[in-house]
């Protein structure tokens, strides 16, 4: 079971001056979960090499047993800094695909051909991919085979509009991730803010924010299980 952990290489928080980057929350608690499935793991970023921490998913506030795991953890620390370019990546070498959330996503891996490439080839392969938070920003240029929004008429979820507004960044943000799932034709569906909710349509699987990363991770492994015994 081979596993792609896709990452962003964005770490400018709009004009603010501050920095972002991924969520590690979403990234340490899937990496365990696939880890303690027995999978063989890969990461990559657009640019490669160390992609860049969003410094308020590693405050004293945002800790969880997975990113303490994570800061002892010698061997997930190198993975991490050397992550492959994903324009080099084959989408016919993995299994899966999972995108961690942060805001970064919404900056670079939107638009970046190559993890457009990704995505598409992989569900036209009949692979599943999860996404979760922001991450599922990334889905706003796929297309399906039709050539319509890959998310149009599909159960879907994503970081709502009313967390972007509680973490202070609705105008910042190019666009909310909410309003774009809707916009693209999805059946965006969401439960209170910061509380885990994971939605899978077929191959697709989408989780709402932070504390649905290792759900979704679970879902993915779950769907992966019942491609292999079908």
């Amino acid at each position: 079971m081979k596993i792609l952990m896709v990452l962003t290489s964005h770490d400018r928080l709009g004009n603010t001056g501050k920095k972002t980057g991924f969520w590690l929350e979403e990234f340490a608690a899937p990496y365990y979960t696939f880890q303690a499935a027995g999978a063989t793991i890969t990461i990559a970023s657009p640019l490669g090499g160390q992609p860049p921490l969003d410094p308020k998913s590693d405050t004293p506030e945002t800790q969880t047993d997975d990113t303490q795991r994570f800061k002892a953890d010698a061997a997930a620390q190198s993975a991490l800094a050397q992550t492959l370019k994903l324009s080099e990546i084959a989408a016919s070498d993995f299994d899966a695909v999972f995108y961690p959330g942060g805001h970064g996503p919404l900056w670079d891996l939107v638009e970046d051909k190559s993890s457009i490439a990704l995505i598409e080839t992989t569900l036209a392969a009949g692979k599943p991919i999860a996404l979760v938070c922001h991450a599922p920003g990334v889905l706003r240029r796929v297309k399906a085979a039709n050539g319509d929004p890959i998310v149009k008429g599909k159960a879907v979820t994503g970081f709502t509009n009313t967390e972007e507004q509680a973490a202070g960044l609705t105008e910042i943000v190019p666009f909310l991730v909410e309003d774009m799932l809707v916009q693209n034709g999805g059946h965006y569906a969401k439960v209170a803010d910061w509380q885990p909710y994971v939605l899978k349509d077929g191959l697709l699987i989408t989780g709402q924010n932070p504390a649905s990363s290792a759900p979704a991770a679970k879902e993915l492994l779950e769907q992966l299980s019942l491609l292999t015994s079908a």
